[in-house]
């Protein structure tokens, strides 16, 4: 199953510990592109949600948010490092007998880096269960994909039936071309009073029935109609894999158009380069 690149999901998770929500989104990109903002206090949770989000995506450009809201009750309290701030107060009335002058101000001894220790929540308990929420984001997040996915698959298809039946239109044409070609050579032949020998004049028709046979050109086309649907069979990303195919298919239709020597030929061809244009398109957003 084909999977888009444009999605969205939200979890909300709600425990004793207070609240969060992860919030994913994904849009084209070529690579894999990873862009994570979380709370201080989980900033070592980074590197694994950045494995995690790999393990399950291929392409895209993934914004990764997570809000984090602890309850109030539960929220960290301040503890007093007695002995730290008792050695502090001794080592300022040192300093201030020394030089008699200045006051500690309580406030100060109260900043110094290690006098207040702010008592910490369980973060591993708080940790295990937001990876797991991510878990399930992700699963939300990859459903989307597919569900879109879907859509442009079927889009897809109809583009390429419509490519085999101008493949068929041109098929149907070329008995009639190459007989047009004969009798405008003879037409032409005749205007100018010259005589051709037998020989001659199916060596010249020959020569004019290579240069505008486009056999090959209609067998590569449907060898590459084929080959697409096969890749949408697929159950791993194909984004890359479609777009080589766009490239091959484009090769193919420009030197049909450029051996068009009928009308009916060169609209079926100007056809061909709207639908694989339209099929290019779609591909953009596909994993």
């Amino acid at each position: 199953m084909i999977r888009s690149m444009t999605a969205y999901a939200r979890h909300d998770i709600s425990s004793e510990w207070g609240s969060a929500a992860w919030e994913l989104r994904s849009v084209n990109q070529r690579y894999l592109e990873i862009s994570i903002r979380l709370p201080e206090q989980l900033r070592s949770l980074e590197p694994l949600i950045r494995e995690q989000i790999r393990s399950r995506l291929v392409r895209g450009k993934i914004e990764c948010n997570l809000r984090f809201d602890p309850d109030s009750r539960t929220n960290n309290s301040l503890m007093l490092n007695e002995n730290l701030a008792k050695q502090l107060v001794e080592a300022g009335n040192w300093v201030k007998m020394q030089s008699d002058e200045g006051e500690i101000n309580p406030l100060d001894v109260l900043k110094w880096p290690g006098v207040l220790i702010a008592e910490q929540q369980n973060l591993d308990t708080i940790s295990s269960e937001l990876m797991q929420a991510l878990t399930l984001v992700l699963d939300e997040l990859i459903l989307s994909r597919e569900t879109e996915g879907a859509v442009l698959h079927t889009l897809i298809e109809q583009r390429l039936r419509a490519i085999s039946a101008e493949i068929v239109n041109i098929r149907v044409h070329m008995p009639d071309i190459i007989l047009w070609q004969r009798e405008r050579l003879l037409s032409k032949l005749e205007e100018a009073h010259i005589q051709l020998e037998n020989g001659r004049l199916e060596q010249e028709l020959l020569l004019i029935a290579q240069r505008t046979d486009v056999a090959e050109e209609l067998d590569r086309l449907e060898a590459h109609v084929q080959e697409t649907y096969n890749i949408l069979k697929k159950k791993e990303a194909v984004g890359r894999r479609l777009d080589f195919m766009m490239q091959e298919f484009n090769r193919e239709s420009n030197t049909l158009a450029s051996k068009s020597v009928n009308v009916d030929v060169t609209n079926s061809a100007i056809e061909l380069k709207v639908l694989i244009e339209q099929i290019r398109e779609q591909i953009q957003n596909i994993e």
